[in-house]
């Protein structure tokens, strides 16, 4: 592949997205290169279907089926946006990605962790992001900052979810950041990261 891959990841409210619009306006404006963003689940006409099944409150899912309807969105938005766009040298940022089924599905959910690789290893063709930046937040602050409301967010799952998110960080080598800092400080980090990873290039 030519191009580059990141991710973010963390808990809603953490502030990953703002991070991750703001380094695709970077590398665009600053860099002068080609950057497509994506999120999950979503990013094509049946991901965001999916995503609206998912974020439904009235939906009555197993932690299986939850599962499979992620595994679902991120196969198709791996296959039709994220390997075409990395063949043609672009950069891809990806809010949230595999690992995030990982957080939610494996240590949030309950589901074995190796089923949920399995999935992930089908779903994504193998691709994996060369810097997955993890912002962390204790729940309690991420409630404050965001009102909760859809299914997937209850105060003990999160509790499960983030602490799933430290463990993987620990154990993949996830580039974590403490999202109590301000969000000028936090992208400073973000983006020597990221012009290490192309060589420093400027304007």
């Amino acid at each position: 592949m030519k191009g580059h891959f990141v991710s973010f990841e963390g808990i809603d409210g953490s502030g990953k997205s703002t991070q991750a619009r703001r380094l695709c306006d970077y590398i665009k404006k600053k860099l002068k290169r080609d950057c497509v963003m994506v999120r999950e689940p979503g990013g094509t006409p049946e991901g965001e279907k999916i995503r609206e099944i998912l974020l439904d409150k009235n939906s009555k899912l197993t932690p299986e089926s939850e599962l499979f309807l992620f595994l679902a969105s991120r196969s198709i938005l791996t296959s039709r946006i994220v390997i075409p766009a990395l063949k043609q040298g672009n950069f891809v940022i990806a809010d949230r990605y595999s690992d995030s089924s990982l957080a939610y599905q494996g240590y949030g959910r309950g589901i074995d962790l190796e089923i949920v690789k399995n999935g992930n290893r089908i779903a994504t063709y193998g691709i994996r992001p060369e810097i997955v930046f993890y912002i962390d937040i204790p729940v309690e602050v991420a409630m404050k900052r965001k009102n909760y409301s859809d299914r997937m967010e209850k105060e003990d799952f999160l509790k499960r979810v983030r602490e799933g998110y430290l463990k993987l960080a620990e154990k993949y080598g996830y580039f974590k950041i403490d999202g109590t800092k301000s969000t000028e400080e936090i992208w400073k980090m973000v983006k020597a990261a990221v012009d290490d990873l192309i060589g420093g290039e400027e304007i």
